[in-house]
């Protein structure tokens, strides 16, 4: 066996891999043996065939299977061996490649079109400078946050006179035109209605001030702006007959309650926190601000990665690449698209393919490996992430373990948090190596960079 490797230029070679009867002989041997001991024949015994009518049977694909096993692994040893720096997979050569005919040929040649990765160093100093965006954590931000904690402990009381945003329950009963209960019309007993979510001003001043026992004359169609889905929801009819339903109702209110948030005590504290980590409601909001300053490092590192991107790419300049045989992988990726869509898309996986080499440059010159506990850590972050966003800040470390066993069994969940394991350790390697520029800015500044 001969493998062999030529240049053709500085980003596309030629492997050629030639394999001889000796190469793969035994192997051939060994599985036609075990084809007989193993074959039901017509005529013979189990074990009894003859060798002869074996190989005629299955010499031609057993050859084949054995050399193509034999071809793969001399490729991907030679490859891994040489340290080729390969882009995509070997391509079978479309020009030189010999005709191969298992029957006849006991000597076989099969030549590859080799990618090769164009050479370049991507290196850090702090001659590149890089913007690094500080989100302001403002008081509304906390006092919004606390409010979503005390509105989870809130209560609904019962009030005698309607305010903004109040429940009413009541007697809904449709009038005819002389303003009568009218006889067959729509009635809903224990009605439920929020007038504040009304889009009409006229119709939702209606209800302003309104006590116990009050009748009140309101348009469900003018209040709702004739939404079919709202209406048949609060008169339990059909969205068919809500589109043609223009009567006028009676409400009869029976009663009015009041959302009252909970009380900003220690049992708030405990739930968030934990027991007894925060013993004071100066204590909470500063753990909260805090809480929320760590949560906006990650989009700032993130960001800061885009612009490093863009200083990389800049210092590195345009790559060479053999874009004949990269179009050709791109077409064999995507099948089910046309000549069309590598013309399209070709220069956009460039840039993409450019910023992968520089960032794998990147990452081996600062060492950055990621374990499998790295993977679980990121894992317990993103599960720990998603409960905050409802509240839930001291999660269990039983709860965290189980959710990130469970998103560890999906291929693409461990993808991806692989990749964003990588980016939080190359971010705060790159972090100390460049000249930052620091810039406080709002979170809505911060959010239009990326429109």
């Amino acid at each position: 066996m001969n493998v062999s490797l030529q240049n053709i230029d500085k980003v596309s070679a030629l492997l050629t891999v030639k394999l001889e009867k000796a190469d793969y002989q035994e192997k051939v041997d060994k599985s036609l043996k075990s084809f007989r001991q193993k074959a039901q024949i017509p005529g013979f015994r189990k074990g009894m065939v003859p060798m002869s009518l074996v190989k005629k049977m299955y010499g031609k694909s057993v050859v084949a299977e054995e050399v193509n096993k034999l071809l793969s692994e001399s490729v991907y040893n030679y490859i891994q061996d040489n340290k080729i720096n390969m882009l995509g997979e070997p391509l079978p050569n479309e020009d030189k490649q010999p005709e191969i005919d298992f029957d006849t040929m006991e000597e076989f040649e099969f030549l590859f079109d080799i990618a090769l990765a164009p050479e370049f160093k991507a290196e850090v100093s702090a001659d590149d400078k890089v913007a690094y965006y500080t989100i302001e954590v403002t008081d509304d931000m906390v006092e919004n946050q606390v409010k979503a904690y005390t509105q989870r402990t809130g209560k609904y009381d019962k009030v005698d006179v309607y305010e903004d945003n109040d429940m009413l329950k009541g007697l809904l009963a449709e009038l005819d035109e002389e303003g009568n209960t009218k006889e067959g019309g729509i009635q809903v007993e224990g009605a439920v209605m929020m007038p504040s979510y009304m889009k009409n001003d006229e119709q939702k001043a209606v209800f302003n001030g309104a006590k116990v026992n009050d009748v009140l004359v309101f348009n469900p169609s003018t209040a709702w702006d004739g939404n079919a889905a709202e209406l048949a929801s609060l008169l339990k009819i059909e969205k068919e007959a809500a589109e043609q339903m223009k009567s006028n109702f009676s409400f009869q209110v029976e009663e009015v309650t009041r959302f009252v948030a909970g009380e900003l005590n220690q049992e708030i504290f405990d739930q968030v926190f934990g027991e007894g980590a925060v013993k004071s409601e100066e204590e909470f909001r500063a753990k909260i601000k805090e809480n929320i300053a760590a949560q906006f490092v990650v989009d700032s590192d993130y960001k800061f990665l885009i612009d490093t991107r863009k200083v990389m790419m800049e210092k590195v300049g345009k790559l060479e690449f053999p874009d004949a045989l990269l179009k050709r992988i791109m077409r064999l990726n995507n099948p089910d698209k046309d000549e069309k869509f590598v013309d399209d898309n070709y220069d956009k996986s460039i840039e993409e393919l450019t910023w992968h080499l520089i960032k794998e440059q990147l990452v081996k010159a600062n060492d950055i490996k990621v374990e499998q506990e790295d993977v679980t850590n990121m894992a317990k972050e993103a599960t720990r992430a998603q409960f905050a966003q409802y509240g839930m800040m001291s999660i269990p470390d039983d709860i965290l373990e189980n959710y990130a066993k469970e998103m560890l069994k999906k291929k693409e969940s461990v993808e991806g948090l692989v990749n964003r394991a990588v980016e939080t350790k190359l971010a705060a390697a790159l972090k100390p190596q460049v000249t930052l520029e620091n810039k406080n800015v709002s979170l809505e500044e911060f959010n239009k960079m990326f429109e």
